[in-house]
């Protein structure tokens, strides 16, 4: 889980220094490149066979929103305190729990629709409608967790039948083109100094899924989501320090109160099992 949190909070600083130079799209398409040689690497070293699938459209679904989803978060990098984006991104349990129910049947809970309740009221406090102008931005962070939540369901149903080698080679293969020709229209040539901010995002965009999903692996839920959720506070420190962003208590708080659903849904999906 600490590689989670570096890697999270690496991917976050990458894509604002990025920002200031290359598109969003840009971004994403770069990404994938890095993605695409390290993921390479690792089906050399142990079997390309596993790369065939039944699949195939289930994994175009998953990755058209899963480009949706770091579009809209990379974008929110750009132009809203870090710490905001980090709080926005935990209404993704939310959006699964509803997605679950609608796309793979499963039962809806008491504690998952105190999820539900307990992110729409962090949302609230967050975003603070009728208080404050809502930004295009966090709107686009907000979408950019359904498309996340969208992903998560698919992948669910993928990892059922396919290695997760296999999910990440078409994540990159798919996410590469679509990259490419999004930002070709606007393109701007990195200068040397972005090179290094490019790796960054491109290695931390496939450490920070490995770690967190070994650490489920090896601990329970219950211990491995609060320390997931520490990275908001530790966020909003880097956003201080390194970009002078003002610690909104708000949004903390909000933080604070879709942790408190989400750790509720959690015990409740234990007892049953």
């Amino acid at each position: 889980m600490s590689g989670t949190l570096v890697s999270f909070m690496a991917m976050a600083v990458g894509g604002r220094e990025l920002s200031g130079q290359l598109s969003t799209f840009q971004i994403l398409f770069f990404r994938s490149v890095i993605g695409v040689l390290i993921v390479g690497f690792f089906l050399g070293c142990s079997n390309w066979r596993q790369i065939f699938t039944r699949n195939l459209q289930v994994h175009v679904l998953r990755n058209i929103s899963h480009f949706g989803g770091q579009f809209g978060w990379f974008y929110g990098i750009a132009f809203i305190p870090l710490a905001e984006v980090f709080a926005l991104e935990f209404t993704v349990p939310v959006w699964t729990a509803v997605l679950a129910t609608v796309l793979l049947k499963e039962q809806i809970s008491r504690t998952r629709v105190a999820a539900i309740v307990f992110g729409v009221l962090g949302v609230f406090l967050i975003l603070r409608p009728g208080l404050a102008v809502i930004s295009p931005a966090a709107l686009a962070v907000l979408g950019s967790a359904f498309c996340y939540a969208l992903s998560h369901t698919l992948t669910r149903r993928l990892a059922l039948v396919d290695t997760p080698l296999t999910i990440l080679f078409y994540m990159t293969i798919i996410q590469l083109p679509m990259g490419f020709v999004t930002s070709i229209f606007d393109w701007t040539t990195p200068s040397l100094p972005m090179l290094p901010w490019i790796i960054v995002v491109g290695v931390a965009a496939l450490s920070g899924h490995y770690c967190m999903a070994r650490a489920l692996a090896i601990a329970d839920a219950t211990v491995v989501v609060p320390m997931d959720f520490l990275r908001l506070p530790l966020i909003a420190a880097v956003g201080f320090l390194f970009y002078g962003e003002s610690l909104d208590w708000l949004v903390l708080a909000g933080g604070a109160v879709m942790f408190t659903g989400n750790f509720i849904n959690i015990q409740g999906e234990k007892k049953r099992t």
